[in-house]
C-alpha cells in the first residue's frame, strides 16, 4: 500500500517536472511561462495528501510541496538552480535537496564518511530496539525518543543514503542539512548558517532577496530587518502547511508564532549587533542561543508533534516495517532450508 501510493505520487511528480522542463525550453521568461507552469505548483501542493506513510508524507511535503515549488517559482523567472540544466539533472535537482558541485572539494567533512553513516545506522537500530519497551516509559521519554528517530531516520539516514548514491552516479551533491547547530553563537548564526540549510538556501533567493529589493526605499538596515522577519513568516507558513499534511488538522498557529517570535528576535539581534560594539563570550552566547531556541520550541513548536499524534504513528509504522522484515527473513530462510533438503 505504502509502495504503490509512493510510486504513484512520485511518478506524477516526474511527469510534472518533465512538463515544466519542456515548457521552459519552448516558452521564454514571462507571464505565459508562469501561467503554463502554475498548474504544476498546484499539483505539488496536493501530492502530499495522496501519501499514507507518515515518513513519506514528511519527505514528499518537504521536498516537493516546499523546496521543489520554490525552485520552480525561480525557474519561471529564469533564475535559480533549475536554470540551464539537462533533463536528468533538472529532475534530480528539482525533486531532491541537491546542489551542483562541478569541482570536487579537496577534503570531505566527517559528515560524508562511511564510518559516520555506519554510526547513524547503528544508532537508528538501537533506537528501534528500544521502541518495543516504549509502553513502559514516561510520556516525555517517549516523545524524546520520537524526536531522535525523526532526526536520525528522516533527516540523517535517508539523506545520507541518497547522498552516497548521488555522489556515486553523478557530479551532484546533496546539500548539507545541518552544520553543528549546537555551536551557534547567535540566532542569526543558528538560523542562517547552521540549521536546516536547505531551507535557508531556498528562502534567500525566493523571499529574502526580493523583499530586500522591494523595500530598498526604506534604507538598507530597515529593509534588512523587515526582510528577515518576512522570511521567517514565510517559513512559518510552510511549516504550518507541512503539519497540516501530516495531521490533517485545522492549524492552531502555534508553529507560526514560533517563527514570528524567532524572526522578530533575530531582527532585533541583528540591529543590536549593528549598533553596539563588543560581544558576549562564546560560551555564554551559545548557551543563550540554544536556550532561547529550545524554550520557544518546547513552548510552541514541539506541541504540534503531539497534536498530530506523531510518536504513536511513527512507532506503529516502525513496528509494521519490522514485522514485514521478519516475514521476509522467515520466507528466505524457509526457502533456503527447503532448497538444502532437496539437494
Amino acid at each position: 500500500m505504502y509502495t504503490v501510493s509512493f510510486m504513484y505520487v512520485w511518478g506524477l511528480v516526474m511527469v510534472s517536472l518533465c512538463y515544466t522542463f519542456y515548457v521552459g525550453k519552448l516558452v521564454g521568461r514571462g507571464i505565459m511561462r508562469q501561467i503554463l507552469i502554475f498548474p504544476v505548483l498546484l499539483i505539488f501542493l496536493i501530492v502530499p495528501l495522496l501519501v499514507s506513510s507518515i515518513h513519506l508524507i514528511c519527505i514528499t511535503s518537504f521536498f516537493i510541496a516546499w523546496l521543489a515549488n520554490f525552485k520552480i517559482i525561480l525557474f519561471t523567472l529564469g533564475r535559480g538552480p533549475l536554470y540551464s540544466l539537462s533533463l536528468p539533472v533538472f529532475l534530480a535537482v528539482a525533486s531532491l535537496p541537491i546542489k551542483i558541485q562541478l569541482i570536487p572539494k579537496p577534503h570531505e567533512s566527517r559528515e560524508g564518511t562511511l564510518l559516520n553513516y555506519a554510526k547513524k545506522f547503528a544508532t537508528l537500530v538501537l533506537i528501534i530496539k528500544v521502541i518495543e519497551y516504549s509502553s513502559k516509559l514516561p510520556d516525555k521519554a517517549v516523545f524524546t525518543l520520537y524526536l531522535m528517530i525523526q532526526n536520525y531516520f528522516s533527516l540523517k539516514v535517508i539523506l545520507s543514503t541518497v547522498s552516497v548514491v548521488v555522489r556515486a552516479t553523478s557530479n551532484l551533491k546533496l546539500e548539507p542539512q545541518f552544520d553543528e547547530p549546537h555551536l551557534a553563537t547567535s540566532l542569526q548564526n543558528f538560523w542562517g548558517r547552521r540549521w536546516n540549510l536547505m531551507v535557508t538556501g531556498i528562502l534567500r533567493p525566493t523571499v529574502y532577496e526580493p523583499t530586500m529589493e522591494l523595500l530598498s526605499g526604506l534604507g538598507r538596515n530597515r529593509s534588512r530587518y523587515l526582510a528577515v522577519f518576512i522570511t521567517f513568516a514565510v517559513s512559518g507558513l510552510m511549516h504550518v502547511l507541512i503539519f497540516f499534511y501530516i495531521g490533517r488538522l485545522r492549524p492552531d498557529w502555534k508553529v507560526m508564532w514560533f517563527f514570528l517570535i524567532n524572526g522578530f528576535c533575530t531582527s532585533v539581534e541583528i540591529a543590536i549587533k549593528k549598533n553596539v560594539k563588543g560581544r558576549f563570550p562564546t560560551t555564554i552566547s551559545r548557551v543563550l542561543t540554544m536556550g532561547f531556541v529550545l524554550v520557544t520550541s518546547w513552548w510552541l513548536f514541539f506541541p504540534e508533534f503531539k497534536r498530530c499524534n506523531l510518536p504513536q504513528r511513527v512507532f506503529q509504522e516502525y513496528v509494521s516495517i519490522g514485522a514485514f522484515a521478519a516475514r521476509v527473513k522467515n520466507t528466505i530462510t524457509a526457502s533456503l532450508l527447503s532448497a538444502y533438503h532437496t539437494m
